[in-house]
């Protein structure tokens, strides 16, 4: 029970509140609960312990990120600000 062929996991809340909040919900469970890559050991085995708060399970590093995405869009671009600016 709970899943369903047009909203996935978000199938558990059956007719209420409509279509278009389910889907968005699946989309934003599926991107949620999808392996993340460790940026300290590089192994695929990132969980996310809590709103914004991830654990990898091989190096037991702990270090925040996104409410549901590991790094969100505007953490990558400074990240990459700071790169090219740390190279020169």
């Amino acid at each position: 029970m709970g899943r369903t062929k047009k909203v996935g996991s978000a199938g558990r809340f059956g007719t209420r509140y409509g279509l278009k909040i389910r889907k968005a919900v699946a989309a934003i469970e599926a991107v949620q609960r999808k392996p993340a890559r460790c940026p300290r050991c590089g192994y695929t085995k990132v969980r996310r312990i809590s709103t914004g708060i991830y654990k990898c399970r091989k190096c037991g590093a702990i270090f925040a990120g996104g409410a549901y995405i590991i790094e969100t869009i505007t953490g990558a671009e400074v990240r990459r600000a700071l790169e090219t600016k740390g190279g020169e």
